[in-house]
């Protein structure tokens, strides 16, 4: 029987389960519970989702909501009340508003454990293995200034000093840096300097908003092994102004500078470069060098930004290939040839095909560079050249694949199961279409054996991996 005093009751009941609202500029104390996939806290208000910045799992953060969707928020934690032992000092000042790391403030067993797990959860959920054979990360020993290209955008503050940077996370604010913790020491000094020259020489920064002024990036690239530099100035004008006086500063200041490259991107747009390159210094190429193979490396080049964990990486890539001098391979997506070469070291022949022309023109000097004539590169769609090599009597033992982070086509998939390879290589920088991918070729009549992730990008969410399929019997 209800009686009155238990309707009331319900009614308290029901009062006291009302789910507090989140708002923006709101703060909350929450309780960490895991971290999204790109190194964000987890956390739960009343069962609604807030994605949290600076926050691990296992602590309790008091954060402020700083944006709001209809099923989720983020926050930003400003005080934390329990914190973890996987908690450790960013080693950069600026890592709370910079958008170019994203978990430094892990000790490096935490991030490499996090990378693991999150090749675990895609293969998983995409590819739908239940205990997928994932090996632990392979990190580096010293995991800082290890990349070899910057791309840094230019622009005003509000005083009018010229800043150069990182966009702020969520955010097309630029924070000036003076220091980035990930790249070369030489690549801030020559930041530092041109932002000095400008100032001297009058050259108007590009101004976002108004898609005004001349300096939009500055990218420069290092050759690890040679030392030798290129300085690329990516403008919004046709025109560099005092190109002359700015190139012969830069190379007395660092005569490392081999080559400096004025690209023309007058779009709105946030990709970087446009369609019109030159050479105002120097030559079109510097010079890096990789277990022992020289590479050219153009303004436009795809080259691993991690050279010590390139290695690591293609070693692997070619080991897992179990490649004799009797096997053709396949290369899709070669680039300018590097994992390529590497593997026509143990190949009979080896055959690359890429989209850019660029690219297969520069993987052709490669391939000249090093003396090495195995090898075959054209240009083309991956999934309508593997066919016709096949149709030409070209049978893969091995194939390779590298694809951007998009992964696959479906017409390559299916090109590469009806090539019906012994093996497949597949080299991902994104677990989740590697997974998406995965499940297509075991479909296909693959089995995968093994996958090994690689932190090419220590103090952020991103990692690399190579996975082996081999054909079933």
């Amino acid at each position: 029987m209800i009686t009155q005093m238990s309707v009331q009751l319900i009614f308290l009941g029901d009062q006291m389960k009302k789910k507090i609202p989140v708002e923006i500029g709101a703060s909350y104390e929450l309780l960490i519970e895991d971290l999204s996939h790109d190194g964000l806290g987890i956390a739960r208000l009343d069962g609604f989702l807030i994605f949290v910045k600076d926050g691990l799992p296992k602590e309790k953060v008091i954060a402020k909501v700083t944006h709001r969707k209809k099923n989720y928020a983020h926050a930003q934690t400003v005080e934390k009340l329990e914190t973890t032992v996987d908690r450790t000092a960013p080693v950069c000042p600026l890592f709370e508003v910079c958008g170019g790391c994203q978990i430094q403030h892990m000790t490096d067993e935490a991030q490499l454990a996090f990378k693991k797990m999150q090749v675990i959860r895609h293969l998983k959920k995409f590819a739908h293995i239940e205990h997928p054979p994932v090996r632990d990360v392979i990190g580096m020993k010293a995991p800082w200034r290890y990349r070899n290209k910057t791309q840094v955008p230019f622009g005003q503050d509000e005083t009018g000093e010229i800043v150069a940077g990182f966009y702020q996370s969520r955010s097309h604010d630029i924070i000036d840096m003076p220091n980035c913790f990930v790249q070369t020491e030489i690549a801030d000094d020559i930041i530092s300097a041109i932002k000095k020259l400008m100032s001297k020489l009058g050259i108007a920064p590009y101004h976002e908003s108004q898609h005004e002024g001349v300096l939009r990036h500055v990218v420069i690239r290092v050759g690890f092994n040679t030392n030798e530099l290129m300085v690329i100035f990516v403008t919004k004008t046709t025109d560099l102004p005092h190109e002359k006086a700015l190139c012969q500063h830069l190379v007395e200041r660092f005569p490392e500078i081999k080559s400096i490259v004025h690209n023309i991107n007058p779009k709105v747009t946030n990709v970087i470069f446009g369609d019109t390159t030159h050479v105002i210094y120097g030559k079109p190429y510097i010079v890096d060098t990789l277990d022992g193979l020289s590479f050219l490396i153009s303004a436009r080049s795809f080259y691993q930004v991690n050279p010590m964990q390139t290695e690591v990486l293609y070693r692997l890539a070619v080991d897992y290939t179990q490649i004799t001098t009797d096997d053709i391979v396949f290369d899709a997506y070669c680039g300018i040839g590097t994992i390529t070469l590497f593997l026509a070291r143990q190949a009979k022949h080896v055959y690359g095909v890429e989209i850019v022309p660029d690219a297969i023109s520069d993987a052709k000097k490669n391939a000249a560079l090093n003396h090495i004539n195995n090898v075959h590169f054209e240009v083309g769609q991956s999934e309508v050249v593997i066919p016709r090599w096949m149709n030409e009597g070209v049978i893969p033992d091995v194939i390779v694949v590298d694809p951007p982070r998009k992964g696959c086509d479906m017409a390559l998939l299916n090109a590469m199961i009806n090539a019906r390879p012994k093996r497949i290589v597949y080299v991902s920088c994104d677990s989740a279409t590697l997974a998406r991918d995965i499940q297509i070729l075991e479909a296909g009549g693959y089995t995968l054996e093994v996958v090994q992730p690689v932190d090419m990008f220590p103090q952020t969410s991103h990692v690399e991996c190579v996975a082996l399929l081999s054909r079933k019997k």
